[in-house]
């Protein structure tokens, strides 16, 4: 198959680029910064210059496509990098493009806890907003809603494995209790690549780890698998939603913002996992996810985990 993909060049792209590739798929890539170094799975693919703002790039993208991957999004705005503009804009954008070019199938990433209500952060309304254009695009489609994904590139995993190797402790957001699913990198990957060639795979499905854990346990795999396993200081709630305020002006910059808070405190577990049930995938455990942190095995390749 012939197979567009957006956001190839981000954590979770790089992966799915490079198994697509393995099962013998051609594959071009969005890239926003072309004159950049690419990352070592996106040399010799097939490259469209621009963004989701530029109609003449999606056009050159998605032409002579089989089928679109979407994964395009953000976690903090930005000047015009609004979610709105990221997410539903540049989703309506998208599946234009692909309709207009006879793509017969869309795979479009979401995540888990997406839903327009009011209680809900700006990052997940806009997630579900996205969805729901993806629904009415009329295009034969699967979204996915992961729950946290772990392997390597991961940047708040690898940042928590080095807190574990240079701090005496490792603060805990309050309770640390909030439940959380993480699903290896290379399971979603593979998801992911296996939607985009069975056109009978259509709806909305969660994907996550066998294994569900609280944010503290997921703490503490963290520095075991890094080898540098450390006491947990817990900060309570109150005193990080303030720090977490002071800290939202600074937009891409900051530790952590309020949403991004809220999204941790209510939790990102999939009741109904789809890995095996659909996609016949035995998904990695949380151990073996992450053992590309461990101190023999820092830096080395992305295949999963035996």
């Amino acid at each position: 198959m012939r197979i567009a993909v957006t956001g190839g060049t981000g954590f979770v792209g790089r992966h799915i680029v490079r198994r697509l590739r393995e099962r013998g798929h051609a594959v071009r890539a969005l890239v926003r910064n072309a004159g950049r170094p690419l990352p070592e799975e996106l040399r010799g693919v097939e490259i469209a210059p621009g963004d989701l703002s530029h109609p003449a790039a999606l056009h050159s993208l998605v032409t002579g496509m089989d089928a679109v991957i979407h994964l395009v999004g953000i976690i903090v705005e930005r000047r015009a990098g609004t979610f709105e503009a990221v997410h539903v804009e540049g989703t309506r954008r998208m599946v234009e493009a692909a309709r207009a070019a006879g793509c017969r199938r869309f795979v479009h990433m979401s995540a888990t806890g997406a839903r327009d209500e009011p209680g809900a952060t700006a990052y997940h309304r806009t997630k579900a907003r996205a969805e729901h254009v993806v629904r009415g695009s009329g295009l034969s489609a699967a979204i996915f809603r992961p729950s946290i994904i772990v392997g390597p590139g991961n940047v708040p995993v690898q940042l928590l494995a080095r807190l574990h190797r240079r701090l005496p402790v490792i603060p805990v957001f309050g309770r640390g209790d909030f439940p959380i699913q993480p699903v290896w990198v290379e399971d979603v990957a593979l998801a992911f690549a296996l939607a985009a060639e069975r056109a009978e795979i259509a709806g909305t499905f969660e994907l996550g780890g066998p294994d569900v854990v609280t944010y503290e346990e997921f703490v503490r795999a963290i520095g075991r698998a890094a080898g540098h396993p450390r006491p947990l200081l817990h900060v309570p709630l109150p005193l990080v939603r303030l720090a977490a305020r002071a800290f939202d002006p600074l937009g891409p910059y900051a530790p952590i913002t309020t949403d991004q808070l809220e999204m941790l405190v209510e939790g990102s577990t999939t009741p109904d996992n789809a890995l095996g049930r659909v996609f016949g995938i035995d998904p990695a455990t949380l151990e073996h996810a992450l053992r590309f942190l461990a101190p023999e095995r820092r830096g080395e390749g992305e295949a999963k985990p035996p």
